[in-house]
């Protein structure tokens, strides 16, 4: 029985959100966006709302058990507590989040300087790193939503090119996950069309099952994040 990934080489992890209120009177996650990937949420629990931003605008979508809402990249996401809100989270390009695709709405001083980002996004170890993360991601993300409600996108498009030059020296890295994770896995696809239609049915008796669980569980971007490893 040889290797396979997930479908569409994706990531998984499930979250439970955050009940620490921020300086705006809300409770809820640390805002950021991703530059190269779309993320889902699937809401398995309780209730909630995601924030958005894009040059679009503001925007607040409820969340209850049942819905999927996705992000595609260059939306700020923020997500909101309101009643024990968990939601399973799905991620394409499994690997490149993880390895610096999604970048917090710090507020310019801390985007310009890539030394003291790093310091500031670096993954917690306790609740207190964890909120101190979240409440300067607020910092800069509350001038950003109210210069869209002004209509205002220039903020946000600012914002925008502060994230491209932050992750501009990583890309090298991350050609080489995608490739071996969400292309090799249509490629696959492509590969079985190919024999199917030849008639050729050997990889079917390569087939079976795999089953993972959560390895750990931690602080993320928006809540406490069960995480599993998927190869």
């Amino acid at each position: 029985m040889e290797d396979f990934p997930l479908p569409g080489g994706i990531g998984v992890s499930h979250l439970r959100a955050y009940e620490w209120e921020a300086e705006d009177g809300v409770c809820g996650g640390s805002p950021h966006m991703h530059l190269a990937c779309t993320e889902a949420y699937v809401v398995t629990g309780g209730r909630g709302a995601a924030q958005t931003l894009s040059v679009d605008g503001y925007q607040e979508t409820d969340l209850e058990p049942g819905m999927i809402t996705w992000f595609s990249p260059g939306t700020v996401h923020r997500m909101v507590q309101r009643d024990d809100l968990r939601i399973t989270v799905l991620m394409q390009n499994s690997g490149l989040p993880e390895a610096g695709d999604a970048v917090f709405t710090f507020p310019p001083e801390i985007l310009a300087y890539p030394q003291a980002y790093a310091e500031a996004a670096a993954l917690p170890t306790d609740e207190n790193a964890a909120r101190t993360r979240r409440d300067l991601a607020i910092k800069g993300y509350l001038p950003l939503r109210e210069a869209l409600a002004g209509g205002d996108s220039a903020p946000l498009r600012e914002f925008y090119r502060a994230a491209v030059a932050l992750v501009a020296p990583k890309i090298d890295e991350w050609a080489p996950r995608w490739r071996a994770g969400a292309l090799a896995a249509a490629e696959l696809t492509g590969e079985h069309l190919k024999a199917l239609a030849n008639g050729d049915a050997s990889h079917l008796a390569r087939s079976g099952v795999r089953v993972t669980t959560p390895v750990r569980d931690g602080y993320g971007m928006c809540g406490r994040r069960s995480e599993y490893e998927i190869s």
